[in-house]
């Protein structure tokens, strides 16, 4: 049994890049644009590490295909909602009990010079 007052492990994937059609605005939905997530699962991975088995932790090459379909699938208007979407994914897994997702549009229009535009949500496993 995990020691319930220990910081739990992570295992973070950074940077992946889709082209999406995300947006409140029509020419959103019709050029897309490139998004960006990061995804930070929170899990036990003592038993993992303890047999060397890739089955007790999350492939997170087939985590980051997962995530890479949601980026460049069905258009949402949100990021919130995309972020929710790429939660979801994430949480599919049994293994992991919470995740942090940050979505980033680095190419939003603004009206006014920029670096990045970021939604991040946390969920925890109900």
């Amino acid at each position: 049994m995990a020691d319930q007052h220990r910081t739990p492990d992570r295992i973070a994937l950074r940077g992946i890049r889709a082209h999406g059609h995300h947006g409140v605005y029509a020419f959103e939905r019709e050029r897309g644009q490139v998004f960006r997530c990061d995804a930070v699962l929170e899990l036990d991975t003592v038993a993992a590490a303890a047999g060397d088995d890739l089955r007790k932790t999350v492939n997170y090459a087939e985590l980051a295909k997962g995530l890479y379909s949601v980026l460049a699938s069905e258009p949402v208007n949100l990021l919130e909602t995309l972020a929710q979407r790429l939660a979801d994914v994430c949480l599919a897994y049994p293994l992991v009990d919470a995740v942090e997702i940050t979505v980033h549009k680095p190419q939003a229009e603004l009206g006014v010079p920029f670096d990045d535009v970021s939604v991040s949500i946390r969920r925890e496993r109900a």
